[in-house]
């Protein structure tokens, strides 16, 4: 019988050098895979210096990856290994309500490991319309690259957001609402059926893929700069 160890060597094909090809590195995904698999991998980046981020964490992997001395964020449910040497740019993440602090914070995690300045203003959706008038103050005198808008029910804030900014907006569907909402389906077609112009949409609950975006926008406009 093969050794567990030889099982993951065969089955762990890690892309070290992801950042040096696709400008951003990669992530570990730690939903399905079992707490030995995420051990070894990090044990891998560790032996090769490198920064190394693992998302949608169980309890029971946190745990194990904080013994190794990662930085855990329960609410995001992510660890981290390290992170980018220097800030390239900047990015607001604004949530409609509390619910959705968990998706906004793993894009928060992530924005912060890849290089970038967090503004956050949470719990600031349609329901009081009144609370996003300071934030989209602060965002302005701010030189904010992009916003990262994280809603659920009706997922009217990122149109709100889109028609009072020149800035990228990044909206991020949540699965949190009732019957119709279906679990984010409902506001991922309000989200793309966007009035303002300027609104583009991720997948539901990937505050990952909107902060990887977000870094993408701001590493252009640091190249741009730097021509």
């Amino acid at each position: 019988m093969k050794k567990f160890e030889d099982y993951l060597e065969n089955l762990v094909k890690l892309d070290i050098d992801r950042d040096l090809r696709a400008g951003k590195p990669e992530a570990v995904f730690g939903e399905g895979k079992p707490v030995e698999v995420l051990v070894r991998i990090a044990e891998e980046y560790k032996k090769k210096g490198k920064p190394a981020l693992f998302t949608r964490l169980s309890k029971e992997q946190m745990t194990a990856l904080r013994s190794m001395g990662a930085e855990i964020n329960e609410t995001a449910r992510t660890a981290t290994f390290g992170k980018a040497e220097k800030i390239i740019g900047k990015v607001a993440i604004v949530t409609a309500g509390t619910a959705d602090i968990g998706v906004a914070e793993e894009a928060r995690v992530t924005a912060e490991f890849l290089g970038l300045e967090v503004l956050r203003f949470y719990d600031v959706g349609v329901a009081g319309l009144h609370r996003i008038v300071e934030p989209v103050r602060i965002i302005r005198e701010n030189n904010v690259d992009s916003v990262i808008v994280v809603a659920g029910m009706e997922g009217a804030l990122p149109s709100v957001i889109a028609g009072l900014l020149d800035i990228p907006v990044i909206a991020v569907p949540t699965s949190v609402g009732y019957g119709v909402h279906l679990k984010g389906i409902s506001t991922l077609f309000a989200m793309l059926q966007s009035c303002p112009s300027g609104v583009a949409v991720v997948n539901i609950d990937n505050g990952f893929g909107a902060a990887v975006f977000a870094y993408l926008i701001s590493r252009v406009k640091t190249k741009s700069n730097i021509r």
